[in-house]
């Protein structure tokens, strides 16, 4: 155990990870105009490996659902206080895929006012939340993330966990201008890590934070004490791509996309009620049954009937 710590605090990172994952690295050791650094990925990648492997125990359905190649917006439900769902999403990516790709995720700007951070959050590869940085993502062929429950999905509180708030329609809009497939991704395990008892709004305004959380240990413990997750087991299916089959123009129909958004948001709805109810115990997310994978399908086609009546 000692020679391996030394060995991880001691070694080149990029090397480390070219012997562990080369197919990620010969994919994105050319500069990147987002500033994606893979030294600092490859830097903090044991990290949240641990985290993915041995603390959550991350149990993912679906990751060969996102293509090996070419572009793919995916979209899910949002949690957890600090954005781990997207972190663990990229784990499963980067190491259960097949085709070792990275998530580029949209970061809403309050990230990037951080003193110290907004560096980080660039070099770990997530991009600025905007519609021209999309469409630039895009056009590169990259798999992007985005939550459109933005901030507000982070920040509920633990009474209303999973309870998905609605849907902004911007991913639809995106998906039918671009013509780029959609892909759903439920996530159980990210709001109980950070139990949620109330928001100090005023406190909140004053440090001009999006929320100021009391949880089981914010702001009672120490840095870096305060933000230690419990070690709830997580599950993420992530389903079949969906492909919108509207002329662009489409985009611009509000009363289209908002119905495709509620849809897509009641479908990870359902999913998230059903893996609830089948986990037993609030450290345990079993598997899902053949009776699940029988449901996500049933989910899948009634999306595809309502698309085709619009059509």
């Amino acid at each position: 155990m000692k020679r391996s710590l030394l060995r991880l605090f001691s070694e080149d990172p990029v090397a480390r990870l070219a012997r562990t994952n080369p197919d990620f690295v010969r994919r994105y050791s050319a500069p990147d105009q987002f500033g994606f650094s893979l030294e600092t990925y490859a830097r903090w990648e044991p990290f949240f490996r641990f985290l993915f492997e041995e603390y959550f125990k991350v149990k993912v359905k679906g990751v060969e659902n996102i293509p090996r190649d070419g572009a793919a917006i995916l979209v899910g439900n949002h949690s957890g206080l600090l954005p781990l769902d997207g972190a663990m999403i990229s784990m499963a990516m980067a190491s259960n895929h097949g085709s070792a790709r990275r998530i580029r995720y949209l970061v809403t700007d309050w990230f990037f006012h951080i003193p110290g951070f907004s560096n980080w959050v660039k070099a770990t590869g997530q991009v600025r939340a905007s519609l021209s940085n999309a469409r630039q993502l895009i056009e590169m062929g990259e798999v992007v993330g985005i939550y459109p429950e933005g901030i507000r999905g982070v920040g509920k509180p633990f009474r209303e966990r999973y309870r998905v708030l609605d849907f902004h329609p911007g991913f639809v809009q995106l998906a039918i201008a671009t013509g780029t497939p959609l892909i759903p991704v439920s996530t159980l395990g990210g709001d109980e890590i950070f139990p949620e008892f109330t928001n100090l709004k005023e406190i909140a305004h004053f440090l001009k934070m999006p929320f100021f959380p009391v949880t089981l240990t914010f702001p009672w413990l120490p840095f870096p004490l305060m933000l230690i997750p419990l070690p709830i087991r997580w599950m993420v299916h992530i389903h079949k791509p969906i492909k919108l089959d509207y002329p662009p123009e489409k985009a611009s129909d509000r009363k289209l996309v908002i119905k495709l958004a509620r849809q897509i948001q009641y479908e990870i709805q359902d999913d998230l009620n059903r893996m609830l109810r089948q986990r037993k115990l609030l450290f345990t997310s079993p598997e899902p049954d053949q009776d699940e994978q029988e449901f996500s399908n049933y989910k899948q086609e009634k999306i595809a009937e309502a698309i085709d009546e619009d059509e």
